[in-house]
């Protein structure tokens, strides 16, 4: 685990999740419409969200929220902020 200035140690970011690990949604960070957009597609506060892959073409990144699947690009996937499931 990469430990960030200003995170606590159960505080991750995508970077710090491995595919199939699931990991409780704390913060969505970024411009006001993007916040909105991911909101809208699940991605709330307090919910628990799987990676499951990062795809190198494209550099995308998918979890599953909610049962639904769904890509990012690791460049907004940034913006997202994890405490680690017990």
């Amino acid at each position: 685990m990469i430990l960030r200035l200003g995170l606590s140690p159960r505080m991750l970011h995508t970077s710090d999740i491995r595919p199939g690990q699931s990991a409780r949604l704390l913060q969505v960070g970024g411009e006001r419409s993007f916040r909105r957009r991911l909101m809208e597609l699940g991605f709330l506060p307090g919910t628990s969200v799987r990676l499951v892959r990062r795809v190198a073409v494209g550099d995308l990144v998918e979890f599953e929220v909610r049962g639904g699947h769904i890509s990012l690009r690791a460049s907004e996937a940034v913006a997202l902020v994890f405490e680690s499931s017990r």
